[in-house]
C-alpha cells in the first residue's frame, strides 16, 4: 500500500472510531441541533426518488453510512405513504457502535458493518441507495462512487444529502456558518463529551466538495444527473442521479 494509501485508511479509522465514541448520545446531540428541519430534507429525497423511479414496487433500497438508522424508517414511511411496496431496506454503516444503536431502533431492517467502498452486495443489486450526510466522512470517494454504480441496477438511483461547501455565501450564509462553526460544536461536545467531534462537523463541511465538483464526480462515475438543490440558505443539498 502507497503512503498515501495508509494516510487515507487511518483518517478513514479515526472517523470510524469518532462516531462509535458519540453513537449513544448521537441520536439526542442531532434533534436539539436541527431543531428537526432535517425531516422535510428527508421526505423530500424519497418522494422525488420514487417519483423518479416511477415504479409501485422496489426489491431493494441500500442507506449508505447509515448511522442510527433514521434515513432508513423515512424510506419506509415515505413508500408507506405513497403506496409503494419494499423487498429489503438494507443499512451500511462501517461503525459498530452506530449500528447497534440502529438495530435497536429499527429491529426489522438488514445491516452489514462495511464500509462504502467495499459494499458486502451483489452486482446490480439495489434499485435506489442513498447517503445522507455521510459521503463527506467518505475518505476515499472516487472509489465509493465507483461501487454506488456497481451495486446498483441499471437505471437505479443514487440519492444524496449533504453539507456542500459554498464558494460564494449570501448574509443569511454567513450567519449560518457562524451558528455552525461556533455555536453546535459546543452544543454537541456538551451532550456527548466529546468536543472534538462536533468541531469535525463544520471542518468537514469547509474540507468538502462544491455543489458542481459532487455533480462532476456523479457524472464521472457513471451517473445522469436528475435532481439538484439546496435548502434552507442552502445548508443542505440534495443530488439525485441515475445510473447510465
Amino acid at each position: 500500500m502507497s503512503s498515501q494509501g495508509k494516510k487515507d485508511r487511518a483518517k478513514q479509522e479515526k472517523i470510524v472510531d469518532m462516531f462509535d465514541d458519540i453513537a449513544p448520545t448521537y441520536d439526542t446531540a442531532n434533534r436539539i441541533m436541527s431543531m428537526g428541519i432535517d425531516k422535510s430534507w428527508r421526505r423530500k429525497a424519497c418522494d422525488l426518488a420514487y417519483r423518479y423511479t416511477g415504479k409501485d414496487s422496489l426489491d431493494k433500497i441500500v442507506d449508505i453510512a447509515c448511522g442510527t438508522g433514521d434515513m432508513m424508517e423515512f424510506w419506509r414511511d415515505r413508500a408507506e405513504k405513497s403506496g409503494i411496496a419494499i423487498g429489503e431496506i438494507v443499512g451500511v454503516d462501517p461503525s459498530n457502535g452506530m449500528v447497534n444503536v440502529a438495530r435497536k431502533k429499527y429491529p426489522k431492517f438488514t445491516y452489514h458493518i462495511a464500509k462504502a467502498t467495499q459494499i458486502p452486495l451483489e452486482n446490480e443489486d439495489a434499485d435506489i441507495l442513498s447517503i445522507t450526510y455521510g459521503i463527506r466522512n467518505v475518505v476515499e470517494r472516487k472509489e465509493a462512487l465507483d461501487e454506488f454504480n456497481r451495486v446498483l441496477k441499471k437505471d437505479g438511483l443514487v440519492v444524496i444529502l449533504e453539507f456542500m461547501k459554498n464558494e460564494n455565501p449570501s448574509f443569511l450564509s454567513k450567519i449560518m456558518n457562524f451558528y455552525t462553526n461556533k455555536i453546535l460544536p459546543k452544543v454537541g461536545g456538551f451532550i456527548s463529551k466529546n468536543l472534538e467531534a462536533y468541531e469535525y462537523l463544520p471542518n468537514s463541511i469547509e474540507n468538502f466538495s462544491t455543489v458542481k465538483n459532487m455533480q462532476d464526480e456523479l457524472e464521472n462515475a457513471g451517473f445522469e444527473m436528475l435532481y439538484t438543490k439546496s435548502f434552507s440558505m442552502d445548508i443542505s443539498t440534495l443530488l439525485i442521479a441515475r445510473k447510465k
